[in-house]
């Protein structure tokens, strides 16, 4: 018997749904046709350049987002005024934390990001009617609880070049989830200040150890940010994984 495959060629699904890898991969995929038609009418779609603030810290939520593209930045600001970033998000993930009155962490645009937006009201009243959106909603949370701890383990335990190698492995797979090569490209979506931020070195500590990478040929630094990585499992013993 030929079944034919239902997907984004030959369902009936919104065209502002077609394209999108959160269909696939994000919250969406648990959503059948006609309830993507039905959040599709509350949809919106924006494109942020690098710097554009996508949510404030301690600001009302008004809107969830999933991440279509891009890297998105999470901070927290600090009592004397500094901030720490505490986190990236990549597509296909969900932006937000359903239920609740304020953001947690602001929010940025660390590359060219696009996003799909919704009203807050209504994934909250989804959620309520839809089982499979708030079990993949919890999924997400709880990979991201996963990564968090092991992100503890990076900056508590590793060394300056494991760290870094965890930095540039964490983009290499989730830049490109897709990715069935053992090797992969991307630009980096943050400057060496910040990396070092999020890291917790300094920036003469992250560029010495990018050298010393790019020197024993784990990467090759084609410019100031476009890194390769000829082999993504030698990055991975690099960082201690």
């Amino acid at each position: 018997m030929d079944i034919q495959r239902k997907d984004v060629h030959n369902s009936e699904l919104p065209v502002l749904c077609q394209a999108c890898e959160s269909r696939h991969r994000g919250v969406c995929g648990a959503l059948t046709a006609d309830q993507l038609l039905q959040l599709s009418k509350h949809s919106t779609r924006r494109t942020l350049e690098p710097g554009a603030e996508l949510a404030g810290e301690s600001v009302q939520t008004k809107t969830y987002s999933n991440i279509i593209s891009g890297v998105v930045k999470l901070s927290k600001m600090m009592a004397d005024g500094r901030q720490q970033i505490v986190g990236l998000q990549f597509a296909p993930d969900f932006l937000g934390r359903p239920f609740r009155k304020e953001n947690g962490v602001s929010a940025e645009a660390a590359t060219d990001v696009k996003v799909c937006s919704f009203p807050k009201h209504v994934i909250e009243r989804m959620i309520g009617e839809m089982p499979e959106l708030e079990h993949k909603l919890l999924e997400q949370t709880l990979d991201e609880l996963d990564e968090a701890r092991n992100w503890m383990l990076t900056l508590g335990r590793k060394t300056a070049g494991e760290k870094v190698a965890s930095f540039l492995l964490l983009i290499a797979t989730h830049a490109y989830p897709d990715n069935d090569s053992d090797s992969v490209e991307f630009e980096l979506p943050m400057s060496r200040m910040d990396i070092a931020d999020f890291l917790g070195l300094t920036m003469e500590t992250v560029s010495r150890q990018l050298t010393k990478l790019r020197a024993d040929g784990v990467i090759r630094i084609v410019n100031n940010r476009h890194v390769e990585v000829p082999d993504i499992p030698r990055l991975s013993d690099r960082s201690g994984m």
